[in-house]
């Protein structure tokens, strides 16, 4: 345990304004802060990957998760933004005479019994959920959460139940984390709380003016609202080559192949220098299988993040004996070798192929509804069927800070999509509705390094780099017309929250503001 006793306490001077003090009670690691002028003492570790809360930022009655910015009720605990699910202990904390001391842990209020019809008039006789990703579970879970009784499925074409998506390309698949890591909820979950799960169920057809789904067995299922979560597919490669030794990865089936494939293999080609495949190429060096990565780019990532933070990522994989084919492509792909266009060879029995992704819009295609790389939604995620939501990675929505549609292929913005489509379920026609303003963010995690991007740029005029790229302490920021639409930090986590934070009040497309908590 680190720090003091907050059973014993602390002076009232150790916890200055806006202070985050870490201590302990009992075996419990505590986070002490004062609010204006009010204390509170909350668990110090986020429950999604354990991030020191003691290193986050806190923002309006939150404090926000340093590595993913999940954020958490100071007075309540209560988790209010994703990727974390669950929110965190509270204990009471008690000042007299300029000591603080903290009590044993508060126990959790008894929810207040609420009933959806009363609260929400004009929420829909049932919810349907197309998809069982990050999206999907966390509109069920809002749902729940917000007081919703009424029926509840998630529909998913997969096999397995909600699950860890990003851990695939990272920890799972490198080998230093189990598969019980990756179910989101435990089996019991869906059964405790009431949402149908419908898993391997393959829909053909959404009815619009019925309002319900068919499926390939001939079943059926009616929905007073629903929510299009299908998300996106990889890219393939059409033939030749053969596909036989040609990996993607997408789902916790396609990781296992990787994996059983590399315990063989004697050496690997990544066709690609997205996020996925470098993060593939990581995780196949942690199972030390030599690596080459075939790209046209001429940098890593260059298209998202530049080329000087493309450099400096070639670099990094280099130093763990990571090798590039870059500004070159496939010609073939053999039994046991990749032939470049130029006519090198490359020895490699296992071929990963991470060229991008395309998301899944034919079923929302065929039903009517507006397609536009990506299915076309409102500010609230309502496409231009009445009750028809869509979220994640197959949404395309407007951006409040560009005026322009984009889409957005990240987790955590799944997730914040998901929840506000379940509000703006809730509200009906006529509720007040919930804007989908959420700054994106994603983190992308090559060794010992984890870069996280804050906000959206597609293009930009200007870079500006604060700090040393190299030596892996930096922000850079991507600006258009003198405002900043992104940036990305490698070893500055609060940086990052302060980013978000100061985005988040600056929503207009006409806002020229500069970002000023840059260091």
């Amino acid at each position: 345990m680190e720090g003091p006793d907050l059973r014993v306490g602390v002076a009232s001077g150790d916890v200055p304004e806006g202070s985050l003090v870490q201590g302990h009670v009992g075996n419990e690691a505590v986070l002490l802060t004062r609010y204006r002028g009010e204390l509170f003492a909350i668990g110090a570790h986020c429950p999604h990957y354990g991030a020191p809360l003691a290193e986050g930022l806190i923002v309006d009655g939150t404090i926000r998760c340093p590595w993913h910015h999940a954020a958490f009720d100071l007075r309540t605990g209560d988790v209010l933004r994703p990727p974390a699910l669950d929110g965190l202990p509270c204990w009471q904390v008690v000042e007299r005479q300029g000591w603080v001391t903290v009590t044993p842990r508060r126990a959790a209020p008894a929810p207040a019994p609420r009933r959806s019809p009363p609260r929400h008039p004009g929420a829909p006789e049932s919810v349907v959920i197309l998809g069982g990703g990050a999206a999907g579970l966390y509109a069920a879970e809002t749902l729940r959460h917000e007081g919703y009784e009424r029926s509840i499925t998630i529909v998913e074409s997969g096999r397995q139940p909600p699950y860890d998506r990003p851990n695939l390309s990272k920890d799972y698949l490198a080998g230093t984390a189990s598969e019980d890591w990756l179910p989101l909820r435990p089996p019991g979950y869906y059964a405790d709380q009431e949402i149908g799960l419908r898993l391997n169920a393959h829909v053909t057809t959404i009815d619009v003016a019925d309002r319900e789904l068919r499926f390939l067995d001939g079943s059926t299922q009616r929905f007073g609202a629903l929510l299009i979560a299908t998300g996106a597919e990889p890219v393939r490669l059409g033939p030749p080559p053969p596909e036989r030794h040609v990996h993607y990865l997408r789902t916790v089936e396609d990781c296992r192949a990787i994996i059983a494939a590399a315990e063989e293999a004697r050496g690997a080609v990544v066709l690609g220098a997205s996020f996925i495949g470098l993060e593939v190429a990581a995780a196949l060096r942690a199972r030390d299988l030599p690596v080459t990565i075939v790209a046209p780019d001429a940098y890593p990532l260059e298209r998202v993040l530049g080329p000087g933070l493309g450099a400096a990522i070639r670099e990094l994989h280099e130093d763990h004996g990571v090798t590039f084919r870059l500004g070159r492509m496939a010609a073939e792909i053999e039994r046991d070798r990749v032939v470049l266009q130029d006519g090198e060879a490359l020895a490699a029995d296992l071929v990963v192929a991470g060229i991008g992704v395309h998301p899944r819009t034919d079923l929302a295609w065929r039903a009517g509804l507006t397609i536009d790389r990506g299915i076309v939604v409102d500010e609230y995620l309502e496409t231009n069927v009445p009750g028809i939501y869509a979220a994640g990675d197959v949404a395309r929505w407007p951006d409040l800070r560009t005026g322009e549609l984009i889409r957005v292929e990240h987790w955590v913005v799944a997730q914040r999509q998901g929840q506000t489509a379940a509000r703006n379920m809730l509200a009906g026609p006529l509720g007040p509705r919930e804007r989908f303003d959420a700054v994106p963010f994603f983190w992308s995690r090559h060794y010992d390094v984890t870069i996280a991007y804050t906000g959206h740029a597609e293009r930009w005029d200007a870079v500006e780099v604060k700090g040393d790229i190299r030596a892996r302490d930096c922000a850079v920021a991507y600006r258009a017309g003198g405002r900043t639409l992104a940036v990305a930090t490698i070893g500055r986590d609060r940086d990052s929250l302060g980013v978000e934070a100061f985005m988040e009040g600056d929503t207009t497309p006409s806002a020229a503001r500069e970002t000023t908590s840059i260091r």
